[in-house]
């Protein structure tokens, strides 16, 4: 470690310890299990008073300000961590704050910005990135002689975010092989990767991104930082356009390798971490867990070490997140299979291609009275998904892998409703395990032929579909409705929709 920056920065945590140590007490490390024979460290960065790792180099920045700066008070921008650090400082050490956030920021971080700050703090709501809010912030606080105080980008911001990695040597728990560290613009890579170096020379740094933005690894292959052209936002806590101008060297220097994972991965390891510790993390605060569970195979006998940054996430979130996340350690497939609009093939390719496979969504409309086009879902291995398209290869059924499409992703189930024969609408609960659809359709196959179906997996013990009923007749319909009520199992199961409530989907 001989880079002057990187001097620089080790002595600012130094610096920092003593700051940021008379303000909180060390967060904790805890071990989890993730199936292997890898011991795993997680430093729980979660459970700060914001629940999130960014008071620590906020405060440290803040903490040296001059009487005279802290009189004129900061400005800062930030997607929301960053700015209920702000917040904090700037209610513990008595000076005003003005906070630009993004337009979409989430409501519960501008409502907790607003907590922790109270009477010090304004918030403005400017653009719909952070990098537009930072641009404001810093025409802002050029105008109005305002310190502002940048969320990764600095030395004395980096050496407070650093003292998390002293915390973990400090522990005791001992050295590390491997440490996951997740990026978005670099400042708490840097400052972790800096110190862990300097304790623990042969561990090896991974730095994680989230695809869609990776600005750190455009910064590596392009030489120097560079915009990202477009950037995904789904976590928001590292989404950031450019990664910084500090950071960036830094990172080069001390990183060893960068890894990108997917937003169904980071899904996935928040679904693990609830799992583990029945905690829900956001987004950002999975990423590192993410790159780690991408490669666990590669962790076995290593001692390694992983950080949740943040736990800050709008609660309407979390129905996203788990359908993205699959069910126990599985992702989520969904294919569109080509099968005649007959009765029975449905129930036909269910014993054919998808016997093995716990179905959690179905989306499904007659559009043809000859093809039909049924959608399912189902949670599985990569190497399952490959199975069932090839059985159906091998029983000559077209199948086409859409997980991706936009109109699956949205549900936008096409119907003709006009194809729709002597049809009969309702509501069915059947219990969520697997085979339970496969069973309804042994219960109906000898009277009645799907038009419609649509359900998706809740969570609950119960599945809740509507489902559109076609017949050939209209006395194989009167006879559903009577096994409809005689029949044990339907019987209870099944909720008929009302003639109006039919009508208005039968349009």
């Amino acid at each position: 470690m001989t880079q002057p920056l990187t001097e620089a920065l080790f002595n600012e945590i130094l610096l920092a310890r003593r700051r940021v140590y008379a303000v909180r007490e060390p967060t904790p490390l805890e071990q989890i299990d993730i199936g292997t024979t890898a011991e795993v460290w997680v430093k729980r960065e979660d459970q700060p008073p914001i629940h999130s790792y960014k008071w620590r180099g906020a405060y440290n920045r803040m903490a040296t300000l001059s009487e005279e700066e802290r009189q004129r008070g900061v400005v800062c921008a930030s997607a929301g961590n960053h700015a209920q650090g702000v917040a904090l400082a700037a209610k513990r050490l008595g000076c005003k704050a003005t906070v630009f956030m993004p337009r979409p920021t989430p409501e519960m971080k501008r409502i907790a910005v607003a907590k922790h700050g109270g009477e010090n703090v304004q918030i403005e709501l400017v653009g719909d990135t952070y990098d537009q809010a930072s641009k404001a912030a810093k025409e802002f606080g050029a105008k109005n002689d305002l310190v502002f105080v940048h969320p990764y980008d600095d030395l004395i911001t980096m050496g407070g975010q650093g003292t998390l990695a002293d915390e973990v040597i400090m522990s005791g728990v001992g050295s590390f092989d491997v440490a996951y560290l997740q990026i978005g613009g670099g400042g708490m890579a840097a400052a972790v990767s800096c110190w862990l170096k300097r304790f623990m020379p042969g561990i090896h740094i991974v730095g994680v991104e989230a695809e869609g933005q990776a600005s750190m690894q455009a910064a590596l292959k392009h030489g120097a930082p560079i915009p990202l052209k477009e950037l995904d936002i789904f976590s928001d806590g590292t989404a950031v356009q450019r990664t910084g101008d500090l950071t960036y060297p830094i990172c080069r220097e001390l990183i060893d390798e960068f890894i990108t994972v997917s937003n169904a991965e980071i899904c996935g390891a928040i679904r693990s971490f609830w799992n583990w510790r029945r905690r829900i993390v956001e987004p950002a605060g999975a990423l590192g867990l993410a790159g780690l569970l991408s490669q666990k195979e590669k962790l076995e006998g290593k001692r390694v070490l992983a950080v949740t940054c943040g736990a800050n996430m709008d609660f309407s979130q979390l129905g996203a997140i788990a359908a993205a996340a699959g069910i126990g350690g599985n992702m989520r497939h969904h294919l569109r299979f080509e099968i005649s609009e007959t009765g029975g093939s449905l129930l036909q390719l269910m014993r054919d291609a998808l016997f093995d496979c716990n179905i959690v969504e179905f989306q499904y409309g007659k559009v043809d009275n000859a093809v039909a086009y049924p959608v399912i879902g189902f949670d599985a291995p990569i190497e399952v998904a490959a199975q069932v398209i090839e059985r159906c290869a091998k029983v000559g059924i077209p199948v086409q892998d859409v997980s991706s499409n936009d109109d699956i992703r949205f549900r936008a189930i096409r119907y003709r409703a006009n194809l729709f024969n002597h049809p009969l609408m309702l509501r069915y609960e059947f219990p969520e395990r697997m085979g339970a659809l496969h069973e309804f359709m042994e219960q109906i196959k000898d009277l009645a032929n799907l038009c419609y179906f649509n359900y998706l997996y809740s969570g609950e013990r119960v599945g809740r579909a509507l489902v559109g009923l076609e017949f050939k007749s209209e006395a194989d319909r009167e006879a559903m409705l009577v096994r409809l009520k005689e029949n044990d199992v339907l019987r209870k199961r099944h909720f008929l929709l009302s003639e109006e409530a039919a009508a208005r989907i039968l349009l």
